[in-house]
Parts: C-alpha cells; sequence; structure tokens
C-alpha cells in the first residue's frame, strides 16, 4: 500500500544542503520514493501556526520503504547532518482511509 512522508523543514544553517540533496534524492530514488511537493510555496489553513520555510512530500510504495529509507545505514549521516541544521518534523501516512463508512 503506498505511502507519504511529509516533512515540514526549516533549516537553521545552509551549510549541509549541499551535500544532503543529492545524497538523499539517490536514497529516496533506491527504496522506490518519488518526491511529489518540495516547495517554500504553501499555506497553514487550520490550527496552531507551525512555520516551516520548506514543505516536502515524498510517495513511497509502502510504509516499510518509507522506514527503511529513514533507517538506511547510507542515510544517517544525511539524516543527522538535517536533523542538527534544522527545525524538521516527519509524518509518514500509510495511504489508506480509515474512517470510510463512519
Amino acid at each position: 500500500m503506498t505511502a507519504y512522508s511529509v516533512l515540514a523543514v526549516t533549516p537553521t544553517s545552509q551549510d549541509w544542503i549541499a551535500d544532503y540533496l543529492p545524497n538523499a534524492n539517490a536514497l529516496v530514488a533506491k527504496h522506490g520514493g518519488r518526491y511529489l511537493a518540495r516547495t517554500a510555496t504553501h499555506q497553514q489553513v487550520e490550527g496552531p501556526e507551525q512555520p516551516a520555510a520548506l514543505r516536502i512530500v515524498i510517495e513511497w510504495p509502502s510504509v516499510d520503504a518509507a522506514l527503511a529509507f529513514e533507517n538506511d545505514p547510507a542515510y544517517s549521516q544525511y539524516l543527522d547532518a538535517r536533523l542538527k541544521n534544522s527545525n524538521s518534523l516527519h509524518f509518514v501516512v500509510a495511504g489508506q482511509d480509515d474512517l470510510v463508512g463512519s
């Protein structure tokens, strides 16, 4: 079943980005992921304000594929750099409707 990564990222430093992007791109592709959106063009329409410089949406073939990417040893140094140099939230959302029929 399809899954989606939904990220909100605000870099606190730019130093890590040039190395991060090509390597993360390759690892996303390795795990069957596809970027649907990577943009600073977004607006929050509900809830308490959660500012972020970037909103990112990645489509995965499954939750397992998303988690395999996140836990890939080849990604760990890039993940560490992103987490140390940004304010980031990352959600993996299963592509299913648990409320159908409610």
